[in-house]
């Protein structure tokens, strides 16, 4: 029996994939850190059969996740499902007052979980923390940014907490990577991985879920 692993979430698990013929198995997984990890355990566990499946939609909020929840992952019914969401909750806020403060940011991903749970109670569900680095545009006043967005982090880990999920903390990995080398090589523009950047995500995903495949 296959195993169904869905991601969920903005531009950064979008990838670039192709929605308009989802069919087409060379381009549904898109080009980002979820394209890596279905070819390294899809090829890995061949045995296992493992489905993979893609729906992330650039620009995404936490609300528009739950505006398309029924279609995207209810009706997929997946035995895991991955989520990395809530930095355009950010910067929506941050630069236009729009979007979900970290209060109703959190209070909307209970309801997705919730809504999740009650369709499949034996699904396991892994939560990415949004992260960013002070690169391009966003390194000007890197400090409000970072204080806001902290809210959105600390929702996430609290929520994977109460709902038994599996949490990946990804701006501390990111941060000691850019110590070492620069931010810009892990991301292009501050909040979009770059090719190195969604390896990055990909290895902290698989390091994270192995016990779930």
């Amino acid at each position: 029996m296959s195993k169904v692993i869905l991601f969920q979430g903005d531009s950064i698990t979008d990838g670039g994939r192709m929605k308009d013929y989802e069919h087409d198995l060379n381009h549904q997984m898109g080009h980002g850190y979820a394209y890596v990890v279905n070819s390294t355990l899809g090829s890995a566990y061949p045995e296992k059969n493992l489905k993979f499946i893609n729906k992330g939609i650039s620009g995404n909020r936490v609300s528009d996740l739950y505006g398309r929840w029924l279609e995207d992952t209810l009706n997929i019914r997946p035995d895991i499902l991955s989520i990395l969401v809530g930095i355009n909750d950010c910067e929506q806020l941050r630069y236009y007052g729009k979007g979900s403060d970290a209060v109703r940011f959190e209070k909307i991903y209970r309801l997705l979980l919730d809504d999740a749970l009650e369709c499949n109670p034996d699904m396991k569900i892994v939560l990415m923390e949004p992260f960013a680095l002070p690169v391009g545009e966003r390194k000007e006043k890197s400090e409000d940014m970072f204080s806001l967005l902290k809210g959105y982090q600390d929702a996430t880990k609290r929520v994977a907490e109460d709902y038994g999920a599996v949490f990946i903390p990804l701006q501390s990995k990111f941060n000691e990577l850019a110590e070492k080398y620069s931010a810009d090589y892990w991301c292009w523009d501050g909040i979009h991985p770059t090719v190195c950047g969604h390896g990055i995500i990909a290895d902290e995903w698989m390091e994270k879920c192995k016990h779930l495949i």
